[in-house]
């Protein structure tokens, strides 16, 4: 087996169904063998049934609980027959040659890259912005009172090959050695930040990370949260725990500031606005902040 191409499905029945239809569909006649593996996040819609039904050469693993994306994606490896591994969001649509593209281009450039992503585009076809700096202290800050994602200049999307610090965890390949020797995923992290810790960790031992923008695929993003709050403050946890593990009391402590004064102004400007939606989540994003 020459790919094992990994999926988490969580209640996105009908866009894991895309996925899997973009994925043979473009794949047909490929240079390689493949296959391709789900594990269903204990779904409560018809996403079991419907993968069975639909895609009976898909190989699904059906989880008792909701491992989130961490925890699931590393059960996904320990079932992999191949050492060369694609990561794709349920809701990632492939066009064209784009796996075959990502593929080739890794396997010519393995001993330069540990990791590489895809070009990743939006719905309408616009690029979204999916390779990114670590998380200093200074890009925190611009992230969150500079507008640096809209800008460009905290998360871009490259229209060249680059070696960048990290890409988006919803596309992007490895060699299982590397993902193992890396330690996987961290499973105490269950939604967001766990690629930037996984990259973060591979470039401590060595491993660069690289953007391929000749791959084209559709992710439509954030189709597995609840609501808009829940995103915020999972972002805050992945922040507050990152810097736990990997930085220094100081830096700790300037994030804190920076995630404070954040939550603080968002929640300030409910509070004038009447905005429950502000006031309910950056209360919430505050007492995380004082209780890390």
């Amino acid at each position: 087996m020459d790919l094992s191409i990994l999926i988490l499905s969580f209640n996105t029945s009908q866009t894991t169904q895309e996925c899997l239809s973009s994925i043979y569909k473009t794949l047909e006649g490929a240079s390689f063998s493949f296959e391709v593996i789900v594990l269903d996040n204990k779904s409560e819609d018809s996403s079991v049934e419907d993968i069975n039904r639909k895609f009976p050469q898909v190989k699904l693993i059906e989880s008792s609980v909701n491992l989130g994306f961490g925890k699931g994606n590393n059960e996904l490896v320990k079932h992999a027959k191949s050492d060369i591994l694609l990561f794709l969001n349920s809701d990632i649509i492939v066009l064209s040659d784009a796996i075959q593209d990502l593929y080739d281009f890794y396997t010519k450039n393995q001993k330069e890259y540990g990791f590489v992503g895809g070009k990743l585009f939006n719905k309408d076809k616009t690029p979204q912005y999916s390779a990114a700096p670590f998380f200093t202290i200074p890009v925190v800050f611009a992230v969150h009172f500079l507008r640096g994602d809209y800008w460009g200049f905290t998360r871009y999307s490259p229209n060249k090959i680059t070696s960048v610090d990290w890409v988006s965890g919803a596309c992007f390949i490895t060699k299982k050695n590397i993902f193992n020797e890396v330690g996987g995923f961290d499973e105490k992290i269950f939604m967001y930040m766990e690629e930037v810790d996984l990259m973060y960790r591979g470039r401590l031992k060595g491993y660069k990370t690289g953007f391929y923008p000749d791959a084209h695929f559709i992710h439509y993003g954030s189709l597995s949260s609840n609501g808009r709050s829940e995103p915020i403050l999972n972002v805050y946890g992945g922040f507050l725990y990152f810097y736990k593990k990997h930085h220094g009391a100081g830096a700790l402590f300037m994030l804190k500031l920076l995630l404070w004064l954040k939550a603080a102004v968002a929640y300030s400007i409910g509070v004038v606005v009447r905005n429950s939606y502000l006031t309910k989540t950056y209360e919430k994003a505050l007492e995380l902040v004082q209780n890390a």
